[in-house]
């Protein structure tokens, strides 16, 4: 193969390198980055924005490796899947395909019609949720206007770290608290309870209008048995183990959740912001006290005047104050960089065990509950399909008994019927005997034969059929 010519590009004489070839691109403009879909993005405060972002760009706004978005790959048929990681938490319930983070929901297929339902479902939640924390918000942001001033910075007005660490873990954990003081779900188990909602509704009304469809049709064919009812029994039982395996995947994934507590902690996506924002200001407090600036030494001679002294103190005090917000920022710059782990033995750190999984655990019993009721009348309807087969099976083989004891008995009447045949044979002969000389026997001696030949068939067939009864081969 040739390499690209000169004559293959066209330049452009405009631009300061005119000797330079550039490529030609299609009409139409360039190719769009691959693997870019839209993503409707729904915010903690109940507003809905449609994006189109590449899979590196969903990467780094949720820390998620590759493979966990090739679950929400619409093209892949993965099984229900809940996964709980550093930063966020993947669902792929059944059409339902989400990212959950602790400020947003990101929906794949938000475009399906199955999905609309749950996708207004899904922003009247969140938007209780906001209107439930809201207070707590506004007091958080007056609290901010009145940040306290360090008397020793004289007129700087440099405020404490102390407090904006303290602020910072309120803003955090706002969302746990309501306006009354009861205690709500944070915004993550708001949409994963959404979810699992709409998953295990989708589920148990498919389950009831598969039983609705199966018992009239199981009843029809045990009343009359042919080719067209036994084709309806047949795609209903394909229909019901389909249904089965999909509840009995949620229902599996959700106990092994409740199993496995270390799991549960990793979806505590709000706890861990929080306990990250207080470390980091703790740190960062840490780190500012020991910061110090080293002065060299001066004589009493070359102390400055008291004028000066004042200015000199505010400009340390501001530079000391400078260094510590630095490093306040690289803290969280940091940690926000170590947070794009996935489920790994370093995001299984001692804070997560710390979490408290009692409250998740009562939202996904609840929702376990009603799979496994799901799952309880799938069974029941398969049990009941079991026993229509087997009423079926026996119907068939009690038609084919009776077939079986018509068939002996035919052939019995056959063997009886070819003994007075071969009689008739014998004296159909061409012999001489007197029962053929009509002056000494005559048609009545012809006729007391035949009459006896089918007395003696007679008998012999109610005689075998006697025996075969007697040998009980026969009812």
């Amino acid at each position: 193969m040739r390499g690209p010519r000169r004559e293959d590009f066209s330049t452009n004489p405009e631009t300061p390198n005119v000797g330079l070839p550039t490529p030609t691109y299609p009409v139409g403009g360039r190719k769009k980055g691959v693997g870019v879909r839209p993503w409707l993005e729904l915010l903690s405060t109940g507003e809905a924005e449609m994006k189109e972002d590449g899979k590196h760009t969903i990467m780094r706004k949720t820390g998620l490796p590759a493979r966990d978005l090739r679950i929400l790959d619409p093209l892949l048929s993965y099984p229900s899947t809940v996964l709980g990681r550093e930063r966020a938490i993947v669902i792929n319930l059944e059409h339902i395909k989400a990212i959950i983070t602790a400020q947003e929901v990101l929906l794949l297929n938000s475009k399906d019609p199955s999905v609309s339902p749950f996708i207004e479902e899904l922003q009247r939640r969140i938007k209780c949720h906001h209107h439930a924390t809201k207070p707590q918000e506004e007091e958080n942001s007056e609290g901010e206007t009145h940040t306290s001033v360090d008397p020793g910075q004289g007129e700087s007005g440099t405020p404490k770290f102390e407090d904006q660490g303290s602020e910072a873990k309120k803003d955090a954990k706002q969302s746990l608290e309501n306006q009354d003081g009861s205690k709500v779900l944070p915004f993550e188990f708001v949409a994963l309870e959404a979810c699992l909602e709409a998953a295990s509704s989708s589920l148990e009304s498919e389950a009831v209008r598969l039983e609705l469809e199966a018992h009239p049709a199981l009843d029809k064919l045990t009343s009359k048995i042919s080719t067209l009812n036994l084709e309806r029994v047949r795609q209903i039982k394909s229909r019901l183990v389909a249904i089965t395996g999909r509840v009995q995947k949620v229902r599996d994934e959700l106990e092994h959740l409740l199993d496995d507590d270390e799991d549960m902690a990793e979806m505590y996506l709000t706890e861990k912001l929080a306990q990250k924002l207080e470390n980091s200001s703790a740190s960062s407090m840490n780190e500012s006290e020991s910061v110090e600036i080293d002065l060299p030494e001066e004589d009493e001679d070359d102390r400055l005047p008291p004028e000066f002294a004042s200015e000199a103190n505010r400009d340390e005090s501001y530079l000391r104050a400078n260094d510590a917000h630095d490093l306040l920022m690289s803290a969280h710059s940091a940690l926000s960089r170590n947070s794009r782990g996935t489920h790994t033995s370093s995001t299984r750190s001692a804070i997560t065990n710390k979490f408290d999984v009692e409250e998740l655990e009562m939202l996904l019993e609840a929702y376990f509950v009603q799979i496994d009721g799901t799952l309880n009348k799938l069974s029941t309807l398969r049990e009941y399909v079991d026993d229509t087969e087997d009423y079926i099976n026996i119907m068939l083989d009690d038609k084919q008994n009776q077939l079986l004891q018509m068939g002996v008995m035919l052939t019995t009447a056959t063997l009886v019927m070819s003994a007075f045949i071969a009689v008739a044979g014998v004296f159909g002969m061409n012999i001489t005997i007197e029962l053929f000389n009509d002056e000494k026997a005559g048609p009545g001696r012809f006729l007391w034969t035949v009459i006896g030949g089918t007395v003696g068939s007679i008998f012999l067939y109610v005689g075998a059929i006697g025996w075969w009864k007697h040998k009980r081969l026969l009812e």
